[in-house]
């Protein structure tokens, strides 16, 4: 058995190294001899956060789906298996994302509460009191009234699923395949231009990029970041990871841009269509509150060479020169003649966010898109318009074997399994995961995700839909 162990402000001294584990579903679980070595990456930025890796055990027989040592706060990510344990004849553990639940409940025994809130409504109040409130305001922003944004949520709510009885989903499988990946389950993390401002130590997209390694969701890494494109690369390690970009004005800057991603490790190119300009958000407007105007979130324009031979004579560290040249060159107004050289400059997977009518669907297929992204944008730059979820079955029908990726709206693993059952191959998850990292970092943001997890994990067991193909062929219905 090969787990990736981590444990929340506890430090793993080597008198745990033979560790009296607790076993959820095993009787014989005691005692196990335990061989663990430090993880490398555990160093000063991760200063809460010290990990071993439990390489095996002398106890073959014991249970590691759900374990937990006794008195910690502990957090688990299934990790790929090493080479070594290769060689042992160890295979890879995969314990049921719901298990999650059995966690909490068996700590709750051991006095030790959910240290984060395990619904949207309590995780948004309480990353309300824990970000500044500019930032808070400026993630919760839609654009007018924000009818579009309060659709996109409210809409999940008129699609409804029947359940199937008498089948075994004893073992479900939530696993995509997604650009030749195999990856655990359909979730991934959604690009945020502010994710870096939401930790205290305004790192928070390094931050993501850890909480995607902890629980193996891909993260889609924004242009707009505190920290460099190949920080966060860097961090998600051998973690597959995609790079949102804004398309700049300039193509020297575009291209650049797209070439550092390529050379980083990032397995995909994500385009937003949506956001020439920025739409009209009253909250943000009344207090002026435009964080790239106050230069945050500029490390990947600041970092990049074409950005800085724009600069002239400026340095980098000129706030208000770096604000005047980014805004200067944000903004490409893209159309069907640009495609021709979005599909030249990247050999990656081309995946174009923004897509909601099916005939814009067939054209982006036709002009080369790898993948379509079935995006209102949060209902962030338009208002007035369809909730996301009621566009995404005519974008699926549009894109035939193309992928559809989708977000908007998304605040319960139950919207999860609607959005796949209307067929979605993926689905994003964008405020829940940064009120996660708002509250408690890469733990926090983890957290979020499992919770998400392990909430479509039991629906889909007790649904009576052991795989995602019998989840999309149940369908849902109009209520």
């Amino acid at each position: 058995m090969y787990l990736q162990i981590f444990m929340d402000q506890i430090s793993l001294m080597p008198a745990l190294a033979k560790c009296r584990l607790k076993g959820l579903r095993n009787a014989n679980f005691e005692d196990c001899n335990l061989e663990y070595s430090f993880l490398d990456r555990v160093g000063p930025e991760y200063a809460n956060l010290t990990g071993a890796s439990l390489k095996y055990a002398d106890c073959t027989g014991a249970d590691f789906q759900s374990a937990i040592l006794k008195r910690t706060n502990l957090y688990m990510a299934y990790w790929p298996i090493s080479d070594e344990a290769k060689s042992r004849g160890i295979g890879e553990t995969h314990a049921p994302f719901g298990d999650y639940k059995d966690e909490i409940y068996s700590a709750g025994l051991e006095e030790v509460l959910p240290q984060f809130p395990v619904d949207y409504r309590t995780l948004e109040a309480r990353a309300a009191g824990a970000l500044p409130p500019s930032v808070f305001s400026h993630v919760q922003s839609g654009c007018g009234d924000e009818t579009t944004q309060i659709r996109n949520v409210e809409a999940f709510g008129h699609w409804g699923m029947t359940p199937r009885m008498m089948v075994d989903c004893s073992k479900r499988d939530l696993s995509i395949e997604l650009f030749g990946l195999k990856l655990p389950s359909p979730l991934f993390m959604a690009p945020i231009g502010v994710t870096g401002m939401c930790t205290q130590d305004s790192h928070g997209d390094l931050a993501a990029a850890r909480a995607s390694v902890l629980t193996r969701v891909p993260m889609m890494a924004t242009t707009l970041s505190n920290d460099p494109l190949e920080t966060v690369a860097a961090t998600l390690g051998d973690m597959p990871g995609f790079f949102q970009l804004y398309v700049p004005k300039d193509k020297a800057l575009a291209e650049s841009l797209i070439q550092r991603a390529e050379a980083a490790g990032f397995k995909g190119i994500v385009v937003s269509l949506d956001a020439p300009v920025i739409g009209w958000r009253p909250r943000d407007l009344k207090s002026m509150n435009f964080p790239e105007l106050r230069g945050h979130v500029m490390a990947n324009y600041t970092s990049d060479p074409v950005f800085q031979t724009m600069l002239g004579k400026a340095a980098v560290t000129d706030r208000k020169a770096v604000v005047q040249h980014w805004v200067a060159t944000f903004g490409k107004e893209l159309t069907w003649a640009d495609m021709p050289w979005l599909r030249s400059i990247t050999k990656l997977p081309l995946i174009l966010k923004g897509i909601c009518h099916p005939d814009d669907a067939r054209r982006a297929i036709d002009s080369g898109a790898d993948a379509i992204y079935c995006s209102n944008h949060g209902g962030r730059q338009a208002n007035g318009g369809i909730a996301a979820i009621d566009m995404l079955p005519a974008v699926v029908a549009a894109s035939g074997d193309t992928p559809v990726l989708f977000d908007s709206g998304v605040r319960s693993g139950t919207d999860v399994v609607k959005a796949l059952a209307m067929g979605a191959r993926a689905v994003g998850i964008g405020r829940p995961y940064v009120y996660g990292l708002a509250l408690g970092g890469d733990v926090g943001a983890a957290h979020v995700l499992k919770c998400l997890l392990a909430e479509a994990d039991l629906l889909m067991a007790v649904n009576g839909y052991p795989t995602i193909s019998d989840v999309r062929a149940a369908g849902v219905t109009r209520q």
